[in-house]
């Protein structure tokens, strides 16, 4: 769907089912409203409930995300929050509209080490419960493994290679998926492994290389690379890649 084309009506309609969840819990909740308010505020602009309502709700979905006791922490500020609560804050937040859609940026990245496994498996039982689709923006490879069914892998904002998490870890075709994959650190250090470095800078996202985005710095790359932008090609089982390498 391109939401670009919808009316306001439209789009109001739309925006109930897609919600999201933002990297940084510190600067995505208001520091002048309590948690409570800021949790069903959605619910007030939608017009779905009144004020009295809106507390029962808020109420339940804060203790379905782990806020407890929830009629004490409703009444707290940000700013009186641990990291871990204000996340799960955020969490709810997102949840109170009963949305299709989630999209989670980075959502465990600004927490402690000691309650990202938490966060995790929250998402996971609120992704059952809840029954929801999850978009997981996120940089580590590890989680992925984790939460999602299948993966995308993106450079400079293009999609190079899409699958189950099984096809593209067990089988990566693209040379900039192989390479990432080689850099995610291992349990055994005696565990040897091919590792596939990438050449030079990053370019500008501002400024693209042309053909292949990926081509100045793949180490495999060929003349096609640099003139031509590759398609996605199904490799079978929906395993989707984008690479001149694995058609020409």
């Amino acid at each position: 769907i391109d939401i670009s084309s919808l009316s306001p009506s439209e789009m109001r309609s739309f925006r109930k089912k897609m919600q999201i969840i933002f990297q940084d819990p510190y600067a995505s909740l208001n520091p002048r409203m309590k948690t409570g308010d800021s949790i069903g505020h959605s619910l007030l602009i939608h017009k779905i409930c009144n004020e009295a309502e809106k507390r029962e709700l808020v109420l339940d979905i804060m203790t379905k995300v782990g806020l407890t006791p929830s009629k004490i922490l409703c009444e707290k500020y940000p700013h009186q929050l641990s990291g871990g609560q204000r996340q799960r804050a955020v969490i709810a937040r997102a949840l109170i509209l009963q949305p299709e859609l989630i999209v989670a940026d980075e959502p465990i990245a600004m927490a402690d080490v000691s309650v990202r496994a938490t966060l995790l498996k929250l998402m996971m039982d609120l992704k059952n419960d809840f029954n929801l689709t999850y978009l997981f923006i996120t940089h580590d490879l590890a989680t992925t493994k984790y939460i999602c069914d299948r993966i995308a892998i993106m450079y400079l904002g293009k999609i190079f290679e899409m699958g189950t998490i099984y096809d593209v870890y067990s089988n990566p075709k693209h040379p900039y998926t192989i390479a990432l994959l080689s850099a995610v650190p291992v349990p055994d250090p005696k565990a040897r492994r091919k590792h596939l470095i990438p050449r030079g800078e990053i370019p500008s996202p501002i400024n693209p290389p042309p053909g292949c985005r990926f081509h100045p710095r793949c180490p495999k790359v060929m003349d096609i690379c640099s003139k031509e932008e590759p398609e996605l090609i199904d490799f079978g089982n929906n395993h989707l890649v984008a690479c001149h390498l694995k058609y020409h």
